[in-house]
């Protein structure tokens, strides 16, 4: 039997409030809202989302720093955004990461 519901890796933290990520994509450019927040990835709030399968370079802030990665597009919802999955990051913005995921986790 097969199970409708995704196994997820990381936990999903709904950004209510929003947070902006700065993202690149075949040489343009975007700055757009994230909606869903995870040590794995982010779902970015975009009309116009990178297709499915391709890699985006993003940047965003949160406490303690800045994050830079590389990513690959999971889930592509024209209209809506994209799922992506980190695929490159730096060992101190990894950290910075799951510090704060510790801490939204276990508001």
């Amino acid at each position: 039997m097969s199970s409708s519901k995704k196994v997820r890796r990381y936990p999903r933290v709904p950004l209510p409030k929003g947070m902006l990520v700065a993202w690149q994509h075949s040489g343009l450019r975007k700055i757009s809202p994230v909606s869903v927040l995870a040590l794995g990835g982010l779902f970015i709030s975009t009309p116009e989302p990178a297709p499915a399968g391709d890699v985006i370079k993003l940047v965003f802030e949160i406490p303690g720093g800045e994050v830079r990665a590389r990513a690959f597009v999971r889930d592509c919802q024209p209209g809506k955004g994209m799922g992506i999955e980190f695929t490159v990051m730096a060992p101190e913005a990894r950290a910075r990461l799951s510090r704060l995921m510790k801490t939204l986790t276990r508001i």
